[in-house]
């Protein structure tokens, strides 16, 4: 370990430092007003972006087939659509279903996941939708909302035979510049869930003196100072939701609802104090319930956002360390994917929606979104270098690479309150490791 730049003449350890770059703007919903727009202009927004990109990739992947919509097509004769695909889903939940369900006897029952052998795609665009069909394009990978190109033909029987498909693949990329470099470290954590009975605060605890440097011998200390931020993805605390139920708390339930904010606060003081740390929201934080999900409010951390080490973020999280993108979720997005499509880990499902350069796209179909009326912030424009996703069941990560050499990190975060993992990511390399904590004594 290089620790002769880390500490000064006098023995002291000198933290190292990353420059940041704040790239959330497209998650921070500003000057949008919500006047009763329904959420076709967000699929409108979607298709013109993604359909701009498949033309443009369409000369170098099949130029000799014309072009045409769906209402367009001819029987028997070869042509490409471009359109958004449509998961037509025997098990998918329905309002109305529950509704009418309710009043029974039978007990209902929520699937973890919600595919059947009898689900089928279908394509549409401005003009019409079609029944697509064929081996190549399986029901089980794809999910409603996802753009793609279709090379086939109308069947006898009005349906679109898929002889080939074209996703968006991985963005364009920018290029880490080579350098020998210094490492510098990130320092990834999820799922704290202080307040709730899984949550151990020593093991938090432990995490904390890490970080600061105050566990461990000078090599422990030397290695904690070259961590330079650390990223708090989703779900810190779990309110007890039994006190809300519309009424007016007493002073003692306000105290039982505010008291893991307030732990939290502690906590995050003790880490703003000397890193640069960032919180993200998740679904159980006092947050928007929609993605974007936008930053918890500083009046939650008195403390710890008096420090300009401080920031709160939204989810979609999307900033530049040094050179180093970095994009990442408090897990929605993945989670919802698992009930609606099937993959052989997290991973894939993570790698499906940068090819799809689409960060949500079942949002807002089964995922809860802001209805945009002109854009669609959930685009993947630029491929980020690390792709992170947390309260997921394990750790898991791996590196992907693109048809233009793009390489990125995958890393999934899981729930510190269950596992005691949190992960470590070398900026100057993209390796990464699990950083584990218990408390069993012997």
């Amino acid at each position: 370990m290089e620790t002769e730049d880390s500490s000064s003449e006098n023995g002291l350890l000198h933290r190292k430092q990353a420059l940041y770059s704040s790239l959330d703007s497209c998650f921070v919903i500003q000057k949008e007003m919500y006047r009763g727009q329904q959420y076709s202009q967000i699929y409108f927004a979607r298709l013109h972006l993604m359909r701009t990109l498949l033309y443009s990739l369409l000369p170098n992947w099949k130029p000799h087939i014309q072009v045409c919509t769906v209402i367009g097509l001819e029987e028997g004769k070869e042509c490409i659509i471009v359109g958004t695909l449509y998961k037509h889903m025997k098990l998918k939940p329905s309002i109305l279903e529950e509704y009418s369900k309710e009043r029974s006897a039978t007990p209902l029952v929520r699937p973890h996941n919600f595919m059947h052998p009898d689900d089928h795609l279908i394509l549409e665009d401005e003009s019409g939708r079609i029944k697509v069909c064929g081996d190549v394009l399986l029901p089980s990978v794809y999910v409603t909302g996802v753009v793609v190109a279709l090379h086939g033909k109308e069947t006898g029987t009005g349906d679109f035979w898929v002889e080939d498909v074209m996703e968006g693949g991985l963005p364009h990329q920018i290029e880490r510049p080579i350098k020998s470099g210094e490492d510098k470290y990130v320092i990834f954590v999820s799922g704290l869930d202080i307040g709730s009975s899984t949550s151990n605060p020593l093991k938090f605890q432990l995490l904390v003196d890490h970080i600061t440097g105050h566990l461990g011998d000078k090599k422990e200390q030397s290695i904690a100072a070259k961590i330079v931020r650390v990223i708090i993805a989703g779900n810190s605390v779990e309110i007890p939701r039994g006190l809300l139920n519309g009424q007016n708390l007493g002073s003692k339930d306000q105290f039982t609802l505010f008291e893991p904010i307030k732990e939290l606060d502690i906590q995050l003081t003790q880490i703003a104090a000397g890193i640069p740390v960032d919180i993200m929201p998740g679904p159980n934080d006092p947050a928007n319930f929609s993605l974007p999900q936008q930053p918890l409010h500083r009046c939650l951390f008195p403390s710890s956002s008096a420090y300009n080490t401080f920031r709160s973020c939204p989810n979609p999280h999307l900033f530049q360390l040094d050179d180093v993108s970095l994009l990442g979720t408090s897990g929605q997005n993945i989670d919802d994917l698992e009930k609606y499509s099937d993959a052989n880990d997290k991973l894939e499902f993570l790698e499906r929606t940068l090819r799809w350069r689409h960060v949500a796209p079942t949002a807002p179909n089964t995922l809860g979104c802001y209805p945009f009326t002109d854009r669609d912030p959930f685009f993947v424009e630029t491929c980020p270098h690390v792709y992170f996703v947390g309260n997921q069941e394990k750790y898991e990560t791996r590196l992907i690479k693109g048809a233009e050499g793009q390489i990125v990190r995958l890393i999934c975060i899981p729930r510190f309150s269950e596992t005691g993992v949190a992960v470590v990511l070398n900026l100057r390399n993209l390796d990464c490791h699990a950083l584990s904590f218990g408390t069993e004594f012997s």
